[in-house]
């Protein structure tokens, strides 16, 4: 193996998603209506709408209820006190508050508008 490069998510609505991510201050390499693609470092996530995917073994993923279930894509962060701060000023509402673990991260828990769990982490 080489590198993780990136996931693809299905969304119910696009324009929500481009929204909610350009907040969080992603880079969009991709803002279509059927099709977005943001981007931090060198890797990559896609979002395409749930009710467009016609490939039958995909529809499946892209209807389920429970988006994401058990998953969490962590993001590093330089302070996340300020980061967290930062979003809240912005109007998002993290689930967690920022928070120190004993493995060693200080992190909280933000769902984007489909239920996607993301981490903002920092090492202590």
């Amino acid at each position: 193996m080489k590198s993780v490069s990136g996931i693809v998510h299905y969304v119910k609505d696009t324009a929500k998603t481009a929204e909610f991510y350009e907040a969080l201050g992603f880079e969009f390499s991709k803002r279509e209506p059927d099709h977005i693609s943001i981007h931090l470092n060198w890797f990559w996530m896609d979002f395409h709408p749930q009710d467009k995917e016609d490939k039958p073994d995909f529809q499946r993923e892209a209807n389920l209820d429970n988006k994401g279930a058990g998953l969490f894509l962590y993001i590093s962060v330089e302070n996340v006190d300020e980061f967290y701060e930062g979003l809240i000023a912005k109007g998002l509402k993290p689930s967690s508050e920022p928070r120190d673990w004993p493995w060693g991260n200080r992190e909280f828990v933000i769902r984007d508008p489909d239920g996607y769990k993301l981490v903002f982490f920092q090492k202590l």
